[in-house]
């Protein structure tokens, strides 16, 4: 690449000529020179990288001499990894252009850096003792690990042979932390790869996949396959990504960017992971998804080394051959859709694990995408990124004396059924376990079935001693006449009709507290055993609904705009029903709707 002068390898090696001439990249980070040094023999470049190394180490160096701890253990540790990361590249790429005296000190400081990390109680700088939390140096499902691992490994790597420490850091990084942690953690918890921290914080795991490849290039061993979760992870974000392909499911906290777009990390998570699995019969899908995104080429000049890096030559694969539902049981997301065109109808629905800090509230909740968000996480719409409450999602709240009856941290629901068939979706949740076993609530199902392109009949099981509170949220304004709330977005329009319980009080409100923008929709039912039966529908896709109950079971029969006629059923008392659509063009279906997960095909 660099004898061709790609265009990959000229926008990168600019940015660091702008830098190393007196220029302000903004996190430019110094190994990006000592990179082009290596691969142009050109020595003035690390040595501009090690008078970069050298001033941080300086810094540090003098705190540490005033009693003070040294900033790399700022915030938990968070950002020791690309810290420590920084200089044990530089170090090792730019060994002969350091001097002894400089070496020495770097690793010195890097050793106790990462010694710290792994010994909280026990952290000092100097002769200081500076204890911290030690949050989540055990948990592989944090992004905090990440950055961990990142500092242990790259150090391991750089200095082993030269110091004692060397080998301890490849162990504890390889034995301690990959095979005894991460990897059956993974196994166990992440099937179906992503993140439960949600999309936001999730995206960190980008990192993960670079340590993965420089693992590999520098021993020859292929960690990334110890677990099927990077491999899942390519779907995972594929599916979660928008059908305009500009914006990811806003799941969890998003701190950085609450309205969830798609930016260099995307593209940089989704590009590693290719990197990794270039002969995966996937990976043409993903290619295809990259160049058609919003971001074909990296934006910011600090992220332009991993254009350079993972430039791929993967032929691009038409995206209508993958398929068009994806369920991740450990993160509990249902992504679907009803095409791979930029006009299709997109859900989102979670049933799962409620583990993890950056986690919400939203068990249960759905989103519906067309064109633009038309039900959505009002996350989007908050000042900080980080509202939790159940508020802000398209769920069933219960309220026990005036107060919102919350979800536990620690609790997992589960995904009860996923089915599919030609043209229709049916998935089925327990969210009884979000409460815990103490809250006033002790039942709370929820069914979906989908019809594409743009039906949603939505089904709830509640028994509670609190009141309930059926939500719709959405990012533009709510109409209400009689049981029918309507709303739109990216020029198109949602409908949301009740059919059970056939009174209960709907009135639409603006999101309030932490929110810029977003509205609520709410229909207020008494506590005890309530059955809510919903049909929401896009762009007028609904001619009629009409409620019709069969023995024990609910149900709705309705009318289609393009000819079609579908009855959807729902046990009153256990999960599973019936559909039934007849008419038009497409094919004609009597299906049970039965508890299971079913597999679903990653190709057409």
């Amino acid at each position: 690449m660099v004898n061709a002068s790609t265009p990959a390898w000229q926008r990168f090696k600019n940015i660091v000529d702008v830098q190393i001439e007196g220029g302000n990249i903004y996190a430019f980070e110094a190994w990006n020179a000592a990179l082009v040094s290596q691969l142009t023999g050109d020595t003035s470049y690390c040595d501009y990288a090690v008078r970069q190394i050298d001033e941080t180490v300086r810094e540090e160096e003098a705190l540490i001499a005033s009693g003070e701890r040294a900033d790399v253990a700022y915030d938990s540790y968070l950002e020791v990894g690309p810290r420590i990361g920084d200089l044990a590249l530089t170090y090792d790429w730019c060994f002969e252009q350091a001097s002894a005296e400089q070496k020495r000190r770097w690793i010195a400081y890097a050793n106790q850096a990462v010694w710290n990390v792994w010994h909280p109680d026990e952290a000092r700088w100097g002769d200081e003792v500076f204890e911290w939390t030690g949050w989540s140096i055990d948990n592989p499902s944090n992004n905090y690990y990440y950055s961990f691992l990142r500092a242990t490994m790259t150090l391991g790597i750089a200095t082993r042979g030269e110091t004692s420490e060397g080998q301890e850091w490849i162990d504890i990084f390889r034995d301690q932390k990959i095979r005894d942690q991460l990897v059956p953690t993974f196994e166990r918890d992440l099937a179906g790869g992503g993140s439960r921290e949600g999309t936001g914080y999730g995206i960190a795991m980008m990192r993960l996949w670079e340590l993965y490849d420089l693992w590999h290039g520098s021993t020859g061993e292929n960690i990334a396959d110890d677990t099927g979760h990077a491999r899942a992870s390519m779907l995972h974000l594929m599916h979660q990504t928008v059908p305009t392909l500009d914006r990811v499911a806003p799941v969890g906290d998003h701190a950085r960017d609450s309205e969830a777009n798609w930016f260099d990390y995307h593209r940089h998570y989704l590009q590693t992971l290719m990197h990794l699995h270039a002969d995966d019969p996937i990976t043409p899908y993903a290619a295809q998804l990259l160049a058609s995104s919003s971001v074909p080429e990296m934006d910011q000049p600090f992220m332009y080394v991993f254009d350079f890096l993972y430039d791929s030559d993967v032929a691009p694969a038409a995206l209508d051959g993958l398929g068009r539902a994806y369920f991740a049981p450990g993160t509990g997301q249902l992504f679907a859709r009803s095409g791979w065109d930029a006009g299709a109808t997109w859900l989102d629905f979670i049933a799962g694990p409620y583990t993890e800090s950056h986690a919400h509230q939203d068990q249960g909740s759905f989103m519906i995408y067309k064109g633009g968000w038309l039900a959505y996480d009002g996350v989007v719409d908050s000042s900080s990124g980080l509202t939790q409450e159940p508020e802000a999602h398209s769920l069933l709240r219960f309220v026990n004396g005036g107060t919102t009856v919350p979800m536990r941290a620690s609790t997992t629901s589960m995904m009860a059924a996923v089915g599919r068939g030609p043209g229709w979706l049916h998935a089925a949740g327990d969210l009884t376990p979000a409460f815990g076993a103490s809250a006033p609530v002790t039942r709370w199902q929820r069914e979906l079935v989908f019809i594409e392109p743009d039906v949603i009949v939505v089904y709830d099981r509640a028994d509670s001693a609190a009141q309930q509170v059926w939500q719709l949220v959405a990012p533009a304004s709510i109409t209400v006449n009689g049981a029918t709330a309507s709303t739109s977005g990216g020029g198109h329009t949602l409908s949301a009709q009740r059919i059970l319980p056939a009174s209960a009080a709907g009135a639409a409100r603006a999101l309030d507290g932490d929110f810029t923008g977003g509205f609520r929709y709410e229909e207020t039912s008494a506590a005890g055993t309530v059955r809510h039966l919903h049909v929401i529908s896009v762009d007028g896709a609904v001619s009629s609904a009409t409620s019709s109950p069969s023995g024990t079971d609910d149900g709705v029969a309705i009318t289609l705009a393009d000819g079609r006629t579908a009855t959807v059923r729902f046990h009153q008392d256990a999960i599973g029903g019936s559909l039934a659509i007849t008419g038009g063009s497409g094919p004609a279906v009597d299906a049970t709707l039965s508890p299971g997960v079913a597999t679903l095909p990653e190709r057409q």
